[in-house]
């Protein structure tokens, strides 16, 4: 089944040139972070080992979890486990990078706004993983797969991934990318924003039920990168990049209509 959604703007109400509105950035402070945000990640990753703990802090699990688990785990989980990487790693960067894209060009404002956009986006993602590898490390959660091991098999684990299963990753990550282009596109007050919103938040879906079905988390891990990624991936911008002429943090939507635009009707229709 395949989902193809249309983005129709209705003319009367959308002006003939878009006010694209300039974000607040710091064209060296913010790629700095971004590339700090990304060593601590990938350096974490590589301690792994030595940073996780010998054995699992939770262990237990409760029966909703549990329930979940059992409805949604594919029998091939390691299928299920590759396309959640492939959506998180390959498909959502790609569509977050392809539609801000395509909206900024729309607006005539590529060449001179998509290299903040991706910056800001990048930030914002990259302190969603950080936050979620940090809490994975104290936490300690056993995941799906590792709960049924016996206690010998536990005692001498090969992989310390085993118990790092709060909360998901993979989901933490889309979900901030998802959010933080969203919002970006429209504090920018790209006319296509609503392409973005819904291309990055299918996907970050999408790899939040692959998750499960990998076995690889508990519906409570998914749930909370939901959570957390979506919040961190919406305040970054706001608190930090608002619109230039308006007080950091301030809401994007609360732009004078002679500074956004008349206001964008926009409809959507899917087919199936």
């Amino acid at each position: 089944m395949t989902a193809l959604a249309v983005l129709a703007i209705g003319g009367a109400s959308v002006p003939a040139v878009a006010q694209v509105r300039d974000l607040r950035w710091d064209h060296v402070a913010d790629p700095v972070a971004v590339g700090v945000g990304g060593i601590a990640w990938l350096t974490s990753e590589l301690l792994k080992s030595t940073l996780v703990p010998s054995a699992c802090r939770w262990c237990d699990v409760d029966g909703l979890d549990l329930g979940v688990r059992n409805a949604l785990r594919w029998q091939s989980t390691s299928a299920a486990g590759t396309a959640s990487s492939v959506i998180a790693f390959g498909l959502a960067p790609i569509a977050a990078a392809l539609t801000l894209g395509l909206a900024a060009d729309h607006d005539h404002a590529f060449r001179r706004d998509i290299v903040g956009d991706v910056v800001i986006v990048g930030e914002a993602t990259v302190l969603a993983m950080d936050l979620d590898q940090l809490t994975k490390f104290v936490v300690a959660r056993a995941r799906p797969f590792a709960r049924a091991l016996g206690p010998d098999e536990r005692s001498h684990r090969a992989d310390p991934d085993d118990d790092l299963s709060f909360f998901s990753g993979h989901t933490t990550a889309t979900f901030a990318l998802a959010a933080a282009a969203g919002t970006v596109a429209t504090m920018r007050g790209y006319r296509w924003a609503p392409a973005t919103w819904i291309a990055g938040g299918t996907l970050a879906t999408a790899t939040g039920y692959l998750r499960i079905a990998a076995d690889k988390h508990w519906l409570t891990d998914v749930l909370t990168g939901m959570i957390v990624g979506t919040a961190v991936g919406v305040l970054v911008p706001v608190a930090f990049h608002s619109p230039r002429g308006m007080p950091a943090g301030t809401d994007a939507g609360a732009v004078s209509p002679s500074r956004a635009g008349a206001p964008v009707t926009a409809s959507l229709s899917f087919a199936w």
